[in-house]
């Protein structure tokens, strides 16, 4: 039952790949008249997919372990090692190949971490076919599975939450909104900044849209283009598109203020 864990979890991440793999095709597909920022936001539907994939698995491995405790069947300690020994090493040179890209792309992260939770899910079968080889107690088969299962489901926790953040349009977890509209407000001439908005194009890009009241201020190509290069800097920041507003009493930042 630990191997049949095992190899679930593995199974599920070669589905995310193959996910993730689907949905960089798709990002890197340039704007079109229909979909005009491209298909960016097809690896955030696949990051949630993955998430909800694993979790698929973490039910099937539940109920069949819970089947387990009440019908024991023999369980061979030497297969048990054999098998789990091969898939730490798999594993491990697995993560080893996602470990650069899982600090900026969700989706190379969750393939990060599902590897690595997988390396540490064999070890446990490996532990768990040691001692049935020495001491003969077959239940801890079903109970190496019940602790696999609770293993997958902390590590992807926080990747079905962050995904599912994503695919809601929130802020992503590494931008401090206060901290962006303290910098926009901060900036000469600005006496106000309303209609603020930053949100996930996809796993690996952030957008923004606000509106700079500058009043009496004419502001070119320059001021726009240095704000973009510092907001991506700062930040992250590299779609960004700024209004700027001459007039206080303007109806879109008095409208602004009704809805706030």
């Amino acid at each position: 039952m630990a191997l049949l864990a095992d190899a679930g979890h593995n199974l599920s991440d070669v589905l995310s790949l193959l996910l993730a793999w689907g949905a960089s095709i798709l990002a890197a597909r340039p704007p079109s008249e229909r979909f005009t920022y491209g298909l960016k936001s097809s690896s955030i539907l696949a990051a949630i997919a993955n998430a909800a994939l694993l979790w698929v698995a973490i039910g099937a491995i539940l109920v069949e372990t819970i089947r387990r405790f009440a019908e024991p069947a023999p369980v061979m300690g030497t297969t048990m090692i054999a098998v789990a020994a091969l898939g730490i090493a798999v594993n491990a040179l697995s993560a080893l190949l996602f470990a650069r890209g899982s600090k900026s792309d969700l989706n190379l992260r969750a393939a990060f971490v599902h590897l690595m939770a997988d390396a540490a899910v064999s070890a446990g079968v490996v532990i768990a076919g040691v001692v049935i080889l020495f001491t003969g107690w077959q239940a801890v088969d079903p109970i190496a599975s019940l602790t696999i299962t609770a293993v997958i489901a902390w590590s992807s926790w926080g990747l079905l939450r962050e995904s599912l953040r994503m695919g809601m349009m929130a802020v992503p977890d590494s931008i401090d909104i206060a901290a962006v509209r303290h910098f926009l407000a901060a900036l000469p001439g600005v006496t106000r900044v309303h209609d603020l908005h930053v949100w996930p194009m996809s796993t690996t890009e952030t957008a923004l849209t606000a509106h700079l009241v500058i009043p009496g201020a004419a502001r070119g190509d320059a001021f726009l283009h240095d704000l973009a290069q510092e907001l991506e800097r700062r930040f992250g920041i590299g779609h960004p598109t700024i209004q700027i507003e001459t007039d206080a009493e303007s109806p879109c930042a008095l409208e602004s203020e009704k809805v706030v």
